[in-house]
């Protein structure tokens, strides 16, 4: 995702924000902003250290309660691993593909976007008379920095 096109996200979204009455305080927009600028699904805790520096006071329940917010109006994809905790990514909120390295936990989204899976999702209900709310799909092995020679 481009500069432009993060800007533009950022910006729709905390206008979407404050457009429903809720407050967008100086804590509330640097989660966002992070949340929308990082490439790399992260931790609530990962969040919430990249804020401690302009923000010291921001304790980690505002970085949960403003996840939750954002999971509630639909605008962050969790993607929950069980015990290995939750990974978040608010750039593409939208069900996607992610390719997750099994030696180091990253999480990215594969370069080009997958129309071929929405389209899969839409026939399996159809011919199934399923009603999908959501789906994910996870591609695991190893990344290009774990497969590279030591």
């Amino acid at each position: 995702m481009s500069d432009t096109c993060t800007l533009s996200r950022l910006d729709a979204l905390l206008g979407r924000l404050k457009a429903q009455g809720l407050r967008l305080t100086p804590q509330r927009v640097a989660i966002v902003r992070e949340l929308v600028t990082r490439c790399d699904h992260p931790t609530v805790e990962q969040l919430h250290k990249a804020i401690l520096t302009a923000f010291p006071t921001t304790s980690l329940a505002t970085v949960y309660k403003t996840i939750h917010l954002l999971k509630e109006q639909g605008e962050v994809l969790e993607l929950g691993f069980g015990e290995l905790g939750s990974r978040y990514d608010g750039r593409r909120p939208e069900p996607h593909p992610h390719l997750i390295c099994t030696r180091c936990g990253a999480i990215s989204d594969p370069p080009a976007a997958c129309a071929e899976l929405n389209e899969l999702a839409e026939r399996l209900a159809g011919q199934s008379g399923f009603s999908i709310s959501a789906h994910r799909f996870d591609l695991f092995g190893l990344c290009p920095s774990c497969r590279a020679p030591r």
